[in-house]
């Protein structure tokens, strides 16, 4: 019978304190080790004049045997009569910590593991801590090497008092206290005749009591978008979202939205690679995935179903982080924050608290030194999207990078609203607000961007994709396209010389309000001649930046998404640009966009990026 029900249990203490013995001992026990690989490793102790360890069933690099320590996190499965189970045997070398929380983090219980003879260290409090961190909650306390110290209740009795009173604190209630020797077997898998004043369970017996967690497949679907993979080779037009699913399920047809940008779609087909197409993707599957509605996505950002409780997305969020850097966590200074496959600047913002994690003691300063665990808030340099600690894991956990290594981690335990000023520092004056003051309040200036090029050229279309990128970051924007003003404000205006003119003039005024209010507009007309759009430049001043979208007369023909070509051609249209009416094109604009040679994406990257080093406060 297949066994469907998972548990993952990482195993914790400090060095020397036991724990590969431990589960080496309970494997060799239950019966779960390949046949000849306790014999082989016996044989092989024996051969270089070695005493046999069950430690060594995990620590299978050379190094770790020759040094007596595990330095890496090591998974082993096996299963009991109700389940299946991974062990994590993480480090416990205070030099090891950093490995000790990647396998701790992916653990729905825990076994911490206490030498009996050397009794409650600092070490055995931090990762007490971090456990309580991390949200693990399902937690037996195993007190190691009774054989060293006669199997006295005594002494076990202290050890359980102590470290009970301590997990109290950090809101842990162990499911147990169980007296073990992992040399000897004394209960392990089986009962202890050497201890028969302990009348509790088995380590064994007590993992078959955790409870599993809700499974990742029945929560709210989350995947973490890695990569877009478009084919061109034999006509196959797909474009492919990839990445793996962290929680819940889809199926083609489920609406989707994209966080942070708030982009939605449908999913089309369901996509693998040389396999049966399945009807749906679920938690830890590699997936993919074509859309009914092409949209502009990229690494970083979270597929959600539309139905589903949607994530958090802010660039504020409030942290339990431990800090393992080789230098301080410290105020001003450029750091990385990875979570799920979003990777963003980041700056520590404040220290609410620091906690000593071997008395709990709170320290107040604005910097976090190694092995520190601490309460902070983080500014992001842009959106993106999280869950909280406590719904779903794989979302609301990060880790952040300092000169090219991991250097600290944690939850996330608030977002935080991303104020742009502070209340008390605005004062009645009676006058009007300056543009200065506008930008310092709102965090960013106006801009106005002047997108001149030949109908189908891409102006438009590129300017709409940046558009969203800057209200994703909490930048207004507004893009103040041909079609729109001519429908409206100058509706009256045909396409004679001295109306196009007039239709730059009163965009123009329309663009350089909009710009004192604080909001980056894009203005997308075709405004062929350099005169007006020189006109402009000089007319709304500061925070002005041409773009030439770069697009030769052939290639916006056989564009032609309006028609427009076609119709000048038969004559419909008069006085149509690139037909009967001259282009001129721009000599030295701020910035050009090649569409012939660049992709759409490529373009609204680099608008993107002029754009926000011009505005960003």
């Amino acid at each position: 019978m297949q066994m469907e029900e998972l548990l993952s249990v990482v195993t914790v203490g400090h060095v020397d304190h036991g724990k590969s013995t431990v589960i080496g001992r309970m494997l060799a026990d239950a019966g779960a080790l390949p046949d000849g690989k306790l014999e082989a490793i016996k044989e092989n102790c024996k051969r270089n004049s070695k005493p046999f360890e069950y430690a060594f069933l995990l620590d299978a690099l050379k190094n770790e045997q020759a040094q007596g320590i595990t330095i890496d996190t090591a998974r082993c499965f096996f299963q009991t009569e109700k389940r299946r189970y991974i062990i994590i045997d993480a480090p416990g070398h205070i030099e090891f910590l950093k490995n000790m929380v990647t396998g701790a983090s992916r653990a729905e219980a825990a076994l911490l593991v206490i030498d009996a003879s050397r009794g409650v260290e600092e070490n055995t409090r931090r990762h007490g801590y971090f456990l309580s961190m991390l949200g693990i909650r399902q937690v037996a306390v195993l007190v190691n090497k009774m054989d060293l110290v006669g199997y006295k209740q005594s002494v076990y009795d202290d050890i359980k008092d102590e470290y009970e009173k301590f997990l109290k604190k950090i809101n842990i209630v162990p499911k147990t206290f169980i007296p073990v020797s992992g040399m000897e077997g004394d209960n392990i898998a089986f009962k202890s005749e050497n201890m028969p004043w302990y009348e509790g369970l088995t380590v064994l017996q007590q993992m078959d009591e955790f409870n599993t967690i809700p499974a990742p497949e029945n929560m709210p679907f989350r995947m973490p978008v890695q990569g877009v993979y478009k084919f061109t080779g034999s006509n196959d037009s797909r474009r492919i979202i990839a990445g793996t699913v962290d929680a819940g399920k889809v199926r083609a047809g489920d609406q989707l939205v994209f966080y942070p940008s708030g982009k939605k779609t449908a999913v089309k087909t369901l996509e693998v690679f040389n396999a049966e197409t399945p009807t749906e993707f679920t938690a830890e599957n590699a997936a993919g995935f074509t859309m009914t509605e092409e949209i502009f996505v990229k690494r970083g950002e979270i597929a959600c179903l539309a139905s589903e409780e949607a994530p958090q997305v802010g660039v504020r969020m409030k942290v339990n982080l431990f800090w393992l850097g080789k230098e301080n966590l410290k105020l001003n200074k450029t750091y990385f924050l990875k979570c799920g496959t979003a990777k963003v600047e980041m700056r520590l913002e404040s220290v609410e608290r620091v906690v000593n994690a071997s008395d709990l003691s709170c320290i107040s300063r604005q910097y976090v030194e190694k092995n520190e665990v601490a309460e902070c808030i983080l500014k992001l340099d842009r959106p993106i999207a999280f869950d909280l600690a406590g719904t779903i894991e794989a979302t609301s956990r990060f880790v952040i990078v300092d000169d090219y290594e991991i250097a600290g981690g944690g939850i996330i335990t608030e977002a935080m609203k991303d104020d742009a000023y502070d209340n008390k520092n605005i004062r009645w004056s009676g006058d009007a607000m300056t543009e200065g003051e506008r930008a310092r309040l709102l965090g960013n200036s106006g801009l106005v961007v002047w997108m001149t090029g030949l109908s189908g050229s891409g102006k438009t279309t590129t300017a709409q994709e940046v558009e969203r990128r800057l209200v994703a970051q909490g930048i207004p924007a507004y893009v103040l396209d041909g079609d729109k003003l001519r429908r409206g404000l100058n509706h009256d205006l045909g396409f004679s010389d001295e109306d196009r003119k007039e239709n730059i003039r009163r965009t123009t005024e329309v663009a350089k309000m909009f710009k004192d209010a604080g909001i980056v507009t894009f203005v997308t007309l075709i405004s062929p001649f350099a005169e007006a759009r020189e006109a402009a430049r000089a007319e709304i001043g500061n925070n002005f930046m041409e773009v030439y979208v770069k697009a030769d007369i052939e290639t916006c023909k056989q564009r032609d998404p309006k028609k427009l070509y076609e119709k000048a051609l038969k004559g419909e249209i008069k006085s149509f640009t690139g037909i009967d009416s001259p282009y001129e094109v721009p000599k030295n604009p701020d910035l050009l966009l090649d569409t012939e040679l660049w992709s759409e994406e490529e373009c609204a990257e680099a608008l993107f990026s002029a754009v926000l080093s011009k505005v960003k406060r």
